[in-house]
């Protein structure tokens, strides 16, 4: 009797592993899974997997041994020195051709130096960027994949199974590039979603500070913001987390302490920007402004010695309006910021990223999936070589007016003393994109006096540099 082998296999059945692995075998697939604590396969086994096409394998030779050739072993262990442990101890093991699969959140340099190792062997490596959470991978997640291209026909049929699929249809996975350019997508990915965040979280402070709103009122209006051109994943749980109540019927989310994780994606997105030169100023504040939450005790102890204004805020429906409209303009300004870096690093490291493609990829399944993002597919495809996505014309027009409504929500929260950092990070880099001279012409001057570092001149060619012995 012919051996029945499993068609992929799965190495980690943490929460999203064993999601992944149900997923896996919801599409006809024999799943080989494996856990470095045994208890936890025969759990799993026990269980969620009880009765379904799964073989537990007790190590990682007999894992390899019930595979299918090519052998394919998909990773779902904690990014860092756990994935270079579990490739170790598998390469061995295997034969060429062979891939080996990481869908955590691997930093993209650690893929590209993976891959590069693993091809030397004959071995094929695929990293690909998974976003939907718990949900998303039981499902269908957003998939980015990158990495050894000759891996993409042999695995492109499975992930663009388990993946979720737009509203018209198309999955939400395809091949992003070669080398790390499927995590780094992924890492750009984490960063837009901590700027979609924050910029969520002050506006609601607006409302219940400064306008003095109740949680009911507050979950009618994120509500309603989720039937336009708002409406997305992220808007909609607002609305959930709004509504929910505990047991003695007072709102759960008044009792939630100020004071947010993170995991280290978005300080990844914010460090390559740096390296690229690019000005990620709206998810860099996003960042920042969970460092400033963390310091909860401190910023208790500042509340009684460091005084603030007396001032309200306008309130009515003209305000909430402007609110909604200042959101939507800084969620753009957000993206364009995003795949401005997308662009830029796709030269640097030869991806040839197709930024539309990316955003299609985004529809479904992630944290940031939202009707918003059809827009900047077709933006993207229409002109392959925007420069920023402000300049479409779509998001031009939005900008026109919204850009009013940001001013004046913001001039409003300032007024009022509520910190909205990536509100004003949004509208500064909308005035410091549009405007044809800045200020930094006494900078260069500064950095020619004290170090002699030259400058160029407006009535000379771009190139030429000039000293001058200013005092």
């Amino acid at each position: 009797m012919k051996e029945l082998l499993s068609d992929i296999g799965l190495v980690g059945l943490g929460v999203m592993g064993q999601s992944l692995a149900l997923n896996m075998e919801s599409k006809g697939l024999r799943v080989s899974v494996y856990n470095y604590i045994p208890e936890v396969t025969a759990s799993f086994m026990a269980g969620r997997a009880a009765g379904r096409r799964f073989f537990a394998a007790d190590s990682y030779s007999a894992l390899v041994a019930s595979l299918a050739r090519p052998r394919k072993v998909f990773l779902m262990v904690t990014a860092g020195n756990a994935v270079d442990q579990v490739i170790s101890a598998l390469a061995p093991l295997l034969d060429a051709g062979d891939i080996i699969i990481d869908g955590g959140n691997s930093h993209f340099p650690d893929t590209s130096r993976r891959m590069e190792e693993l091809e030397k062997r004959g071995l094929l490596y695929v990293g690909t960027g998974v976003s939907g959470g718990e949900e998303g991978a039981l499902k269908g997640p957003s998939m980015m994949p990158g990495g050894s291209v000759a891996a993409w026909p042999h695995v492109k049929e499975i992930f663009q199974a388990l993946s979720a699929k737009a509203p018209d249809g198309t999955p939400c996975c395809d091949w992003v590039g070669p080398g790390g350019a499927g995590h780094f997508v992924k890492m750009v990915h984490n960063g837009i979603e901590y700027g979609d965040i924050q910029l969520i979280c002050e506006c609601y402070q607006i409302m219940r500070d400064g306008l003095g709103m109740s949680p009911q009122e507050m979950q009618a209006v994120f509500a309603s913001w989720n039937q336009g051109d708002l409406d997305s994943y992220l808007i909609g749980i607002t609305a959930d987390i709004l509504s929910k109540k505990e047991a003695d019927g007072t709102y759960l989310l008044d009792s939630v302490l100020d004071a947010a994780g993170q995991k280290g994606t978005g300080k990844w997105t914010v460090e390559s920007a740096l390296d690229e030169g690019e000005p990620l100023s709206l998810i860099g504040e996003a960042v920042f402004a969970r460092c400033l939450s963390a310091k909860k005790e401190e910023r208790v102890a500042a509340s009684s010695v460091l005084k603030g204004p007396q001032c309200s805020m306008p309130a009515g429906e003209g305000f909430l309006e402007q609110l909604r409209l200042a959101l939507l303009s800084a969620k753009i300004i957000s993206y364009a910021q995003g795949f401005s870096l997308l662009k830029t690093a796709s030269v640097r490291y030869d991806w040839h990223l197709s930024l539309g493609t990316i955003a299609g990829l985004w529809r479904g399944g992630c944290i940031i999936r939202s009707v918003f993002l059809d827009r900047i597919k077709a933006a993207f495809e229409q002109q392959p070589a925007l420069d920023n996505l402000m300049l479409d014309p779509y998001f031009a027009g939005i900008l026109a007016t919204g850009q009013e409504s940001m001013r004046k929500v913001l001039g409003a929260a300032l007024s009022a003393g509520i910190p909205v950092p990536a509100l004003s990070a949004a509208l500064s880099y909308y005035d410091g994109y549009r405007c044809p001279r800045l200020g930094t012409n006494l900078l260069q001057a500064q950095r020619d006096y004290f170090g002699a570092h030259t400058y160029e001149r407006t009535d000379r060619p771009r190139g030429e540099h000039f000293h001058t012995e200013w005092k």
